[in-house]
């Protein structure tokens, strides 16, 4: 199965409002999508999310680096994915998100090749019921508690909170929503990297009385001893996000005893091929797995629940991101719920999903050919 041609589209689409998180604002999902085709006249198509603040990548850059990494598949044979993903690592140091959408192309391409769907070329099976969470973003107590009432009233069944300081009024968001919610409905929050050691532990022991399910990257990203700190003296579990991009960060934490919960996103990891490697570890480690997203489209999102269901050490699922787009430039894929509920519902091969002709750039499309 010889690549014969790889396209390369921006992929842009605003949100329906503005996502803040203690980083910074988000407008608009600014994606990568790769389409590798072969000489089989089968493709597979692949789409990741820079996040600048997270990982590093701006779309326009990945665009410069995405034509160069095309031209090293070129001619060769698609169904070697660790010979085609070690090309990648050895060319680009870094760049994860980006590769990770010519991973996931190829994980794509390959099976549609097997005629199966992705979760099945994964050894997995379609027997669990997924609930994404949904997150609410940081502003006001009073603004947050009521965004986190109307997702209740949808159905979600699990709220994310983003907090981001100060200590006052991360405590005031979290009181407000439970005076609202109540008390049983898991409540998870992010800081996203937010926090001092200190101030993450005056933040933690305070919301113990408020039921909350973990919290996730409390602390600078990378302050591994911090980390294991709070999760020896925290009340409420320790989630490594920003700590995790690939397999080697997850062994660091295991070695560190610096968390009690992974969290997987493709466009951290490098892809399905490292994603499942963290997935092993955690296994091995008894540490259990969340998957998240940034700014993924449903096509993303697709492959990460056949990822889900390909591994069941994954238990916690935040897979909202195309819920907050003003459009769904998807065909076909996973069924994405307005009350959270996600579902593979058509057994097509492969992802079973493609991009939407219209949402196509055709005029900053990069083409690679074989003879071109």
């Amino acid at each position: 199965m010889r690549i014969t041609n790889i396209s390369i589209y921006p992929l842009e689409v605003p949100l329906s409002e503005p996502f803040v998180i203690s980083l910074g604002t988000i407008t608009h999902a600014r994606n990568l999508l790769v389409v590798i085709s072969t000489d089989t006249g089968l493709s597979g198509q692949g789409e990741c999310s820079p996040y600048p603040f997270i990982n590093g990548e701006l779309q326009e850059g990945q665009m410069a680096s995405a034509g160069v990494l095309g031209r090293l598949w070129l001619g060769k044979d698609a169904r070697e994915i660790e010979n085609r993903l070690a090309e990648l690592d050895g060319f680009l140091k870094g760049n994860l998100a980006l590769k990770s959408a010519f991973d996931m192309a190829l994980y794509d391409l390959n099976a549609r090749y097997a005629g199966l769907p992705l979760y099945r070329f994964l050894g997995g099976a379609n027997d669990r019921e997924l609930w994404s969470d949904r997150t609410v973003s940081v502003g006001n107590p009073e603004a947050m508690a009521k965004e986190a009432l109307k997702y209740l009233e949808m159905g979600f069944k699990a709220i994310k909170v983003k907090l981001g300081g100060p200590f006052e009024q991360d405590l005031a968001r979290i009181k407000a929503i439970r005076s609202l919610i109540g008390l049983e409905i898991p409540l998870r929050i992010d800081a996203n990297q937010a926090w001092t050691v200190s101030e993450g532990l005056r933040t933690l022991r305070a919301l113990e009385p408020l039921n909350v399910e973990h919290c996730e990257e409390p602390i600078r990203a990378g302050d591994l001893a911090g980390m294991r700190f709070l999760r020896k003296n925290s009340p409420i579990p320790i989630m490594a996000d920003e700590s995790l991009f690939d397999h080697f960060d997850a062994m660091h934490l295991v070695q560190m005893e610096a968390c009690d919960y992974f969290n997987i996103k493709l466009s951290k990891s490098g892809g399905i091929s490292k994603a499942l490697k963290i997935a092993a570890i955690g296994e091995a480690a008894g540490i259990p797995c969340q998957v998240g997203c940034f700014s993924e489209s449903r096509l993303a999102i697709t492959a990460l629940v056949h990822f889900v269901l390909a591994r069941k050490i994954v238990v916690h699922y935040d897979l909202d991101s195309p819920l907050m787009l003003s459009e769904d430039p998807v065909n076909g894929g996973v069924e994405l719920l307005e009350n959270g509920r996600s579902a593979v519902v058509d057994e097509q091969p492969g992802l079973g999903a493609t991009i939407k002709e219209e949402f196509l750039d055709k005029g900053k499309c990069i083409e690679l050919a074989i003879d071109g």
